[in-house]
């Protein structure tokens, strides 16, 4: 009852917004935004401020509004205020809101070819990756969203994502047996750790922190950046460097937001996100050594590294034949295989 009052009251705000705001083409005074209406646009995302995404929003944010002399405002709210990923797109594809930020396992559920940013060990390294989400595969992955009623504008490095439990390091799948297991809600992440021999246990992220703390979960896997921007460091106390996968983050639009931008206006848009997404990538490098020398030291967090993967890789292997079976999902794979090894 309280998701269904917040969307008819955000309907109601968003309906006066959108009336109040919607202009007409203003380029007569030579400004050089002639295909640029005064309008405003929502972005909602479930992140705090401790979150380097959360930073990275706003830096989008302010440049569109710059680049398009204030005719474009964008309207924020974060910290889940509308509800968690899922809502959100829900709220994308009804044009409830304008956008979102959303991890890419949740965009499985709206999109099948998205499940494969969710296979485990599909990327050699960062480098593979980078050359993976500037490739027109991916391009083309944003535009045949619109079938589904959002449009992909960009990626945020979320970093790649290992174990990481109350008290048991995690250094051969053995060590998973019998261990309750926070995954996203997503066929491919649950699917993953029953390979694992875990016990897959779907939870929003918002509750992962009371999860480990009550016991209703023994660990969870993310990147160690949730160590300290969740505060999951506090209760749980072993991270185990088995990296096996790496998800993105995406700014998804509304299609119907989409198709409603002027060509100036989506180049606009579109610019604001890439330099956001860039600029992402450094502040997270960043970020990311001083979370592991936080949570190490102030929050006394254990370490493992140099984890053989392969036998990791062994037990997920049956998983990425069986999508293979899907004759576009195979055609994706194959199309970033050969991004593995080509130079920058």
């Amino acid at each position: 009852m309280k998701k269904l009052f917040l969307l008819l009251l955000f309907t109601a705000l968003v309906g006066s917004a959108c009336s109040s705001s919607t202009g007409t083409t203003t380029g007569e005074n030579g400004s050089g935004t002639s295909g640029i209406q005064e309008r405003e646009l929502t972005l909602a995302h479930i992140h705090g401020e401790a979150s380097p995404v959360y930073g990275s929003l706003e830096e989008f944010a302010e440049e569109v509004e710059a680049q398009s002399e204030d005719k474009i405002s964008i309207e924020t709210y974060g910290q889940a205020t509308l509800g968690d990923e899922t809502v959100l797109l829900e709220l994308l594809k009804t044009g409830v809101i304008d956008m979102a930020k959303v991890n890419g396992g949740v965009l499985e559920s709206f999109s099948e070819e998205f499940s494969v940013f969710s296979l485990p060990y599909i990327f050699e390294d960062k480098d593979h990756f980078k050359r993976v989400m500037k490739s027109d595969t991916v391009q083309q992955m944003y535009a045949d969203l619109e079938e589904t009623g959002l449009r992909g504008i960009t990626h945020y490095e979320a970093g790649t994502r290992s174990f990481y439990t109350k008290d048991t390091p995690i250094e051969h799948p053995d060590d998973l047996n019998g261990l309750k297991i926070r995954v996203m809600n997503n066929s491919t992440s649950i699917r993953t750790m029953e390979l694992l021999g875990a016990s897959p246990t779907p939870l929003p992220a918002s509750e992962v922190y009371s999860g480990l703390q009550q016991g209703i979960i023994d660990g969870a896997e993310s990147s160690h950046i949730a160590l300290t921007d969740a505060n999951h460091g506090e209760v749980a106390k072993v991270f185990s460097y088995d990296e096996h996968t790496r998800i993105p983050d995406f700014l998804i639009m509304s299609a119907k937001t989409w198709n409603s931008l002027s060509e100036e206006e989506k180049q606009l848009v579109q610019e604001a996100a890439r330099n956001s997404s860039e600029s992402h990538d450094e502040t997270w490098d960043e970020l990311m050594v001083e979370s592991k020398e936080e949570s190490s030291g102030e929050m006394g967090v254990e370490f493992h590294e140099d984890i053989d993967k392969e036998p990791f890789r062994e037990k997920v292997e049956p998983l990425i034949e069986e999508r293979r079976e899907n004759e576009k999902i195979a055609d994706i794979l194959d199309e970033f295989e050969e991004l593995a090894d080509e130079e920058n």
